[in-house]
Order: structure tokens, then C-alpha cells, then sequence
């Protein structure tokens, strides 16, 4: 049986320094991150922006751990972190005042994961 090896040499260095800062800062937020990352694609986490609005409050601060979509209307601030952003969810959470960044950002931002919650 054939292993699927991830091709995204940006994946691949993502997982490596969530795994390394896990391992640093004793931080498990991360390495489950990267675990979820480290699933074929197809397993990804696809989140609209109407469960974001409904299973959030407002000024949390929220991991994707795949993709965010932007069907559904979002007007909460959030601070979104994901691997990737449809151009309609990134423009939708911005203008509601939010913020929309990488995991690695968000990761440079918040290293001891403090009041992350992953979604998906």
C-alpha cells in the first residue's frame, strides 16, 4: 500500500516547526495542529463563516487547521488563523473588523497557545 507523503514543501516546513515548537514550549496545542495537518487533504477541516459567527464569541481567537470558506455572514471580531482562506471569507472577516492570518503567524503571535481554540 502506497504512503501519501505530503508534495507542499510549505506544509511540510509548517508541521515541522509546530511539532519543534511543541516540543520547546511544551505547548500540545500545536502538535495537534500539526497532526491534523499531517491527514490527507480530503480529512481537512472546511469551515464556513456561519459556524465560525455561531460557535464563537466574539474577540476569540480561532485555528483552522485546513480551510476557511466564506458562505454565511460574520460579524463578530474574530482573529482567524488557517492554512487557507477563500479571498470572499478573508475580505468578510476583515471587514467585520476581525483578523486573518497563517498558522505561523498566529504561532509567532500567541507561542504559549493561550486561549486557542481549533475549529473543524
Amino acid at each position: 500500500m502506497k504512503k501519501n507523503e505530503k508534495a507542499n514543501p510549505n506544509l511540510i516546513l509548517l508541521i515541522e516547526s509546530l511539532k519543534k515548537e511543541s516540543r520547546e514550549r511544551g505547548v500540545e496545542i500545536w502538535r495537534d495542529i500539526a497532526r491534523r495537518l499531517e491527514k490527507p487533504r480530503r480529512n481537512w477541516a472546511e469551515v464556513n463563516l456561519s459556524r465560525l459567527e455561531r460557535y464563537s464569541e466574539d474577540g476569540a481567537v480561532i485555528v483552522v487547521p485546513g480551510k476557511v470558506l466564506g458562505a454565511g455572514n460574520l460579524s463578530k471580531k474574530l482573529t482567524v488563523a488557517a492554512f487557507k482562506f477563500s479571498s470572499s471569507a478573508r475580505k468578510k472577516i476583515e471587514d467585520a473588523g476581525g483578523k486573518s492570518m497563517t498558522i505561523e503567524q498566529l504561532v509567532k503571535e500567541m507561542p504559549e497557545g493561550n486561549g486557542i481554540r481549533i475549529m473543524g
